[in-house]
């Protein structure tokens, strides 16, 4: 029996039940799945979705156009001919996840391509440039350590395992003003320490946790991604165009957070303290996901500010966020292409 046939009997066959797979969507699920098996395309936003459900090359299921599920609506059909099951998240780690769970859980998903705008904390690159990262982090779950504790000092739980030192760490006082008035003032917040995930992969056993920092893209899916580097990408809207065609290039890491990252001494710490490029909101829950359901996936995220260091009136993104979009669309439908 499988997982999905497995929660129908669990939870029942009624449409009333709360958190029950009905007879009628179970049935949908089967043909659906029967068709398949698809490419998953996750994406965060319905701005960076429209692009693609423009595109001429995404033709819809004739007979299964869409399935709406759990507050999110799976679209089926062919992108360059690959069939695809297209879901929009919404923003942060959390839907992120959710949504790649159920996709994966509802419907017959041979692998997942997530896409994007992204921040750039890389000074060799510009907006407009897409990026394929090949591993992912996220950033976002740390370990407060108490005021005047320091680094060789054992963080709250660390000795239990629960947590780790290995990682490194964010000292707050080193980005104080190194002014008259401020060198007594106490660092109060003093360190944060980086985490990683708790995973439960669905070949191990359950409730024995496995940790996860760096999540690696699949390797098949990276190396495909080296034919397109080639690719023209727009480097303009409307009469702002960009100091150079943006280019298409594959990047060593990228990170995320439930955190829009507009700092420029932030993203300057997780460019020198991680090798970061791409900075994002989704992409390594997408990444953890995947890794526990042992799924192939791949993250392209075009590059849409500088993350607090272009303007000094406004985040890049309110110009370029279109641009970024229709670029990562871009290189998603080559991608697609080639994938065998």
């Amino acid at each position: 029996m499988g997982l999905l046939g497995f929660l129908v009997l669990v939870l029942g066959f009624s449409s009333s039940s709360y958190g029950a797979i009905s007879q009628l969507n179970s049935r949908l699920i089967a043909s659906i799945s029967r068709k398949g098996p698809y490419i998953g395309i996750v994406v965060p936003n319905s701005f960076e979705l429209s692009p693609l459900l423009q595109s001429p090359t995404f033709v819809l299921d004739h007979k299964f156009p869409y399935f709406d599920f759990a507050g999110r609506r799976f679209r089926i059909g062919k992108l360059e001919n690959q069939k695809v099951i297209i879901v929009m998240t919404g923003l942060s780690m959390l839907n992120a996840g959710i949504s790649t769970q159920l996709l994966l859980t509802l419907f017959n998903i041979k692998g997942v391509i997530h896409y994007g705008i992204a921040g750039n904390a890389n000074p060799e690159l510009q907006i407009g440039d897409v990026t394929i990262p090949q591993y992912w982090a996220h950033t976002g779950l740390w370990n407060w350590q108490r005021f005047e504790d320091g680094p060789d000092d054992e963080l709250a739980l660390e000795s239990s395992g629960d947590y780790t030192r290995s990682i490194g760490y964010l000292n707050f006082s080193s980005y104080n003003n190194n002014t008259k008035s401020s060198k007594s003032v106490s660092n109060l917040l003093n360190n944060v320490w980086y985490q990683p995930e708790e995973t439960f992969p669905v070949n191990s056993t359950p409730e024995v946790r496995q940790h996860a920092f760096w999540v690696q893209v699949d390797n098949t899916y990276f190396e495909i991604a080296k034919k397109l580097e080639d690719i023209k990408l727009n480097g303009c809207v409307n009469t702002t165009c960009l100091p150079r065609s943006p280019i298409v290039t594959r990047v060593r890491r990228g990170v995320s957070a439930n955190v829009f990252v507009d700092n420029r001494a932030y993203r300057e710490f997780l460019n020198s303290k991680f090798n970061a490029t791409s900075i994002d909101m989704e992409s390594a829950a997408v990444a953890l996901v995947c890794l526990q359901q042992r799924t192939p996936f791949i993250a392209i995220r075009a590059l849409s500010d500088l993350a607090g260091g272009g303007s000094t009136l406004s985040n890049e993104a309110a110009i370029f966020a279109s641009l970024a979009s229709h670029n990562a669309v871009e290189v998603l439908k080559r991608f697609i292409s080639l994938i065998v």
